[in-house]
């Protein structure tokens, strides 16, 4: 019988990158690992070994390319999964500019890092870059899943070489009314990775776990860690770091916005510009405009 999670328990999401990594590079994992792999790249692996287990130090500055797990299957093709709780900054808001460019730039990266002296080009590996978003990065496509390669305009395929792979979490909400034994894997494992700490979904992930031995495999992993209070005070204090990061960037925001209002209002005052007109126009309170 597997171990189901406690009805009322707090547990840690394994949507956050690195509860995400602490999980699937566990000495236990294996049988996980290699399901969610099997399910993510869309075929049958029989083993998966993981080259980078070693988690880092706290630094968010690097965490987009440190907590991913990287690892090779059974025909030596490599896999590189990541998750994505957090948006990273974006130069046109909603438009995931810099999440796709940061998710090819490692995709050709890691296709090249393969040895190629006295190797033919036929026989080099193929090489994955997954991503699991916990928010929406292609609004206008209605799947949760995006995989894209090599192809010619009519949709063909010319290589899988290098393949391009998106898992949007935040579109799962049709699938929750999907029969739990009709699920793909990946849907399963996607509604995991989503909701296993979401007590309103709690029956719900206990009935994957049930029913898939690998999933259960990281359910009583993912208890494990939830319950060591030093994977907790690291979830704490690096969720307290990037609240604090989000919050001075949004004070810089407004200071810079405050600044330019007055310099605004400075201009319509210096036109003879009545002073209720200009606190209507910039937002700026009577008293601040009087003293410019």
């Amino acid at each position: 019988m597997p171990k189901l999670l406690p009805r009322d328990a707090d547990i840690l999401p394994p949507s956050y990158d690195d509860i995400f990594k602490t999980l699937l590079t566990h000495p236990d994992a294996k049988p996980a690992l290699i399901d969610i792999v099997s399910a993510t790249i869309d075929r049958i692996v029989k083993d998966a070994v993981v080259r980078n287990n070693e988690l880092p130090a706290l630094d968010t500055e690097e965490k987009a390319e440190r907590l991913d797990v990287n690892c090779v299957v059974d025909n030596d093709d490599q896999v590189d999964i990541e998750m994505h709780g957090e948006h990273i900054e974006e130069p046109i808001p909603g438009q995931h500019i810099s999440l796709t460019n940061k998710s090819i730039y490692y995709l050709t990266d890691l296709h090249s890092s393969q040895k190629s002296k006295g190797v033919k080009y036929a026989n080099m590996v193929r090489t994955y870059q997954a991503t699991f978003c916990s928010y929406t990065v292609y609004p206008k496509y209605k799947g949760f899943i995006t995989r894209a390669s090599l192809r010619r305009p009519d949709g063909e395929e010319i290589s899988d070489q290098i393949n391009f792979i998106v898992v949007e979490l935040s579109k799962l909400k049709e699938l929750l009314k999907k029969p739990t034994d009709q699920l793909t894997s990946l849907e399963a494992w996607s509604i995991f990775l989503r909701y296993a700490p979401d007590v309103r979904q709690r029956a719900l992930v206990n009935r994957i776990i049930e029913e898939r031995s690998e999933i259960a495999v990281a359910g009583a992993l993912l208890m494990e860690i939830s319950q060591d209070e030093r994977e907790r005070a690291k979830f704490r204090s690096r969720r307290m770091f990037e609240t604090d990061q989000a919050s001075n960037f949004l004070t810089a925001v407004e200071r810079e916005t405050d600044l330019r209002m007055q310099e605004a209002a400075r201009n319509l005052k210096s036109k003879g510009i009545s002073i209720k007109d200009i606190v209507e126009s910039t937002g700026l309170s009577f008293a601040v405009v009087e003293k410019l």
